[in-house]
């Protein structure tokens, strides 16, 4: 049961992300230039973390693939929307994902010291982005979309030391949690152009920073339009984050294939 709403989860998450490259053909046709179009899209984003958290001194490296977080994904959510009319475009994107358990590759206490007990890791992760931009070159079919991206990011993270005696800090603490929020501002380009009957390419890249002192997403993929309203979505997304606070690190990257439908209207 477990697994199944695991995998349900996962496959909405990628739908949404894969949305973002299927908006193939659309206020490209000069019949519709002035038509508000719409499209919706839940998506299966199977990604892996490599990176960095640290919370109070404590640092753990994850670095763990796809298969080994679904079996410690609580539950998952994501979703990608967008309006477009005329050469202007809005987007949303949204994804919130619970993983429990999972044990890091390696970890360093505050002193320098290390143990071979277990460390845990719990985390609970939304990030939620919001773009708006305008249609800056390509031709009536294909279109290069220059986007202004603000995006949210909420982290709630735990370490947790299990099968041992030993304390993780010197207060004697065998465990440390704290939850972080911060906004970041990134530039994008979007480049879509169709290259078979019914197929498009998608790339999409932003860079930014705020919160963060360096973030940025890239992606890759084929949009398969098998019907006026809708699209299937497959492709590679990257998304990078280095966040640093007081006693908190998120050195992090998100990485894998994505698979969505998106649904337009």
């Amino acid at each position: 049961m477990k697994r199944s709403m695991i995998f349900a989860g996962a496959v909405f998450l990628t739908l949404s992300i894969s949305d973002f490259g299927t908006q193939t053909t659309w206020a490209q046709s000069e019949t519709n230039q002035d038509t508000w179009q719409f499209e919706i899209a839940p998506y299966l984003f199977g990604a892996g973390l490599d990176g960095t958290v640290g919370l109070r001194g404590v640092e753990a490296d994850i670095d763990v693939g796809f298969d080994e977080l679904l079996e410690r994904l609580n539950k998952g959510f994501m979703l990608f929307a967008s309006a477009r009319k005329g050469h202007w475009v809005f987007a949303f994107d949204g994804m919130y994902t619970d993983f429990e358990e999972e044990q890091v590759r390696s970890w360093q206490g505050p002193l320098g010291n290390t143990s071979t007990a277990q460390l845990k890791a719990d985390m609970t992760q939304q990030v939620y982005a919001l773009m708006a931009g305008r249609k800056v070159g390509g031709g009536q079919s294909s279109s290069l979309d220059l986007l202004g991206v603000a995006r949210y990011t909420s982290l709630e993270s735990g370490l947790n030391l299990a099968f041992t005696s030993d304390s993780l800090l010197p207060d004697g603490s065998r465990s440390v949690s704290g939850k972080f929020d911060w906004w970041d501002a990134a530039i994008g380009l979007r480049y879509l152009v169709p290259f078979a009957q019914k197929w498009d390419f998608v790339g999409y890249a932003d860079l930014g920073a705020g919160g963060s002192d360096l973030t940025y997403q890239l992606l890759a993929g084929v949009n398969w339009r098998f019907s006026r309203h809708l699209a299937a979505k497959l492709g590679y997304r990257y998304l990078y984050q280095d966040y640093k606070k007081d006693d908190f690190k998120w050195d992090m990257a998100m990485n894998g294939v994505y698979l969505g439908l998106g649904i337009r209207f």
